[in-house]
Order: C-alpha cells, then structure tokens, then sequence
C-alpha cells in the first residue's frame, strides 16, 4: 500500500507539474501583455448594430489563423520529410509571443471581453498540448521508425501527407471540428501495408490520433451549438469607388444598398473575405469601412531579403515549415485599399485580411 500511495503522489504531482506548465502561458500574458485599454470614438457608417463587431478583434482573431498556418506548415514539411522534421516548439512558442504583442494592441483598440480572452486561452493551451504530445512522439518513437523504412514513403506516409494538405484547406473556411476524419481513418487503413514496422506504426499511432480528433470534434461541437451558437459567417462593409453593378459581379458579393457615397455590401468571412476584398481593390474600388470599424489587421509573409510592406508592424512570427517569416500589420480601412494593390496576393505576399 505504501509503494501504491508514493506512485499516486508522484503522479498527481506530475499531472500538476503539466497543467502549471500549460497554463503559464495564460499567467504571463494576463499579467504582462496589457496596455492602456482606449476606446475608438469613431462613428461606424454601418447602422445595423447586429453587423457590428469588435475593433479588437481584428488582432484577436490570429491565434486561432496561427493554427491553420502551423497545418500548413506541417503540410509543407510532409511534401519532402517526415512529422518529425517539424519545429513543434517554434510554433507553440509563436503563438504565445505573438498572442502578447497582438493582446497589448488590443486593448488600444478597445480591448478584448472576457469570452475572447478565454477562448483564445483555451485554443492555446490546446495547441500548446497538441504540438507538445506530437513532438514527444514523432522525435523520438517516429523517427526512429522513419529511420528503418529509409527514404521511399509508406502508403501511410502518403495518406498522413494528403490529409496534411486537406485538413490546411479546410481549417481557412471552416472550423477544425467540421473536418471528417473519419474519411482519413478509413483511407489509412486501407492503404497496403509494404514496410512492417513503418506501415503498422503510422496506422496506430494517427489512426489513435485521429480518431481521438473525431471524439473531440464531436464534443466541441455540442458545445458550441448548446452555447455560443454557430459563429456568424457574414461580414459587412462600405465601399467607394466602384457601382454597385460592378460590386454585385463580384462573386460572394451581395449589394446591400447605398451608404453616402458608398456602398454597403455583405460577403463571405474568413479566407474568401480576403480575396473578394484583393479583387475589389484591383477594380479600383476603396474600402471604408468593416463591420463598423476603421481599423484591421493583414498578415504578409516575406523572404528574409524583402523590404518591411507599409503600415504599423506588431509582430513578426516564424512561419514553420517555410523559409521566412510572416508580418503582422495594422492598417486603416481607408488605405487597406492601396496596400491590397500593392502587395500580391501570393507567396511571398498578401496572406489574410483579419476580418474580427
């Protein structure tokens, strides 16, 4: 009984250690990363309060993006290396330092509520877990297993790259937990086993991932639709410059009505916001306003030898799996316009407009 007691001591003392560990993170940042909270008096020309939205949460939204480009930075490595060549910590440590930087702005720009701050919390200590248990993992067991298959992929290799690349696409339009991995699974299992110890590894050890996602998934999303509800998957802005027989060409574009000397338009959210606003901008439109704000937040990546693109740096973050780096840069609404002319929409380039 007595040895019974010590090892249940010692491993509540563990699981105490991680869960400390884990949430220092959120201690630092409600600590440490907050200024002058200030509140914008600028007057929205959007009069409907329901396509309103929080100024801070244009620099908000990125710790939830920071996970699709760690994906995508996953997806990237796998084209040419195994899960293992992967900077797991560069990444949770990109988004802890560029939560700090982008919570501080925040608060200049109204701060952020309270279920923000959790969510981004939550989603962070998640990542943190997530990367932390991969690395554990595939730097050592994984490796090792890669080692003595040599350098010719497995068919399971091959499934884990495709699904890489599927699961990046899929997390720029909609949430994580939508995503079917058990399509994966079933793909995974299907593929011929050609290496013994690398074929039956890989099945075991992401198939156990996988379908752990899948429980997950399932249990976030009762969560968000017996609490907050589905997120709002519209946005509204104010454009000048062009008719609104031109605007309503666009596709994803629905004219609203006139706005002064503009006009009111509702679009898509997320990746393809950006986009419909790249091609509104290359008609020589100019965007006024979004969701009631004269503020907002794009990302550009950059090779090491690129000039700094004009506007307000906050932040500049590893991109994982990628040569360079990505910028964080705020800019008003009034000249998101000409800085959409200017930088591309590729990479090196434009990379997302943050839409709250």
């Amino acid at each position: 009984m007595r040895i019974v007691w010590k090892l249940l001591k010692w491993s509540l003392a563990a699981i105490l250690l991680v869960v400390l560990m884990l949430l220092s993170p959120v201690a630092y940042i409600e600590a440490f990363c907050h200024g002058e909270r200030k509140q914008d008096p600028y007057a929205p020309l959007i009069k409907d309060a329901a396509f309103h939205r929080r100024e801070a949460n244009t620099f908000l939204t990125y710790p939830e993006w920071h996970i699709v480009y760690a994906y995508d930075g996953l997806a990237e490595t796998l084209k040419t290396g195994d899960e293992y060549a992967f900077d797991y910590l560069s990444s949770i440590r990109g988004f802890w330092s560029s939560t700090c930087a982008l919570t501080e702005i925040a608060d200049a720009h109204g701060g952020a509520d309270s279920a923000t701050r959790m969510t981004i919390h939550t989603i962070g200590v998640s990542f943190t877990l997530e990367m932390i248990l991969k690395a554990s993992y595939e730097e050592t067991f994984g490796r090792l297993t890669a080692m003595l298959r040599g350098e010719k992929k497995t068919p399971q290799d091959q499934v884990a790259a495709g699904m890489a690349v599927d699961y990046a696409a899929f997390l720029r339009q909609t949430p994580w937990y939508k995503y079917p991995f058990d399509t994966d699974i079933v793909k995974l299992e299907g593929a011929p086993i050609t290496d013994p110890v690398r074929g039956w590894e890989r099945r075991f050890a992401l198939g156990t991932e996988w379908w752990g996602k899948t429980v997950y998934a399932g249990m976030i999303a009762n969560a968000v639709a017996g609490t907050t509800g589905a997120a709002q998957l519209e946005i509204r802005s104010v454009i000048s410059g062009l008719p609104a027989s031109e605007l309503s060409g666009i596709t994803g574009v629905t004219v609203i009505g006139e706005n002064g000397d503009g006009v009111e338009i509702e679009t898509p959210r997320y990746d393809l916001f950006t986009r419909i606003l790249v091609e509104i901008a290359q008609k020589g439109g100019t965007i006024r306003e979004i969701a009631g704000n004269d503020d907002i937040m794009v990302s550009v990546t950059e090779r090491p030898d690129q000039s700094t693109p004009p506007g307000t740096v906050i932040a500049r973050v590893n991109r994982d799996g990628f040569e360079g780096s990505r910028l964080l840069i705020a800019v008003k609404t009034s000249e998101l316009s000409t800085l959409l002319r200017t930088i591309p929409l590729a990479d090196p380039g434009l990379e997302h407009v943050f839409d709250y």
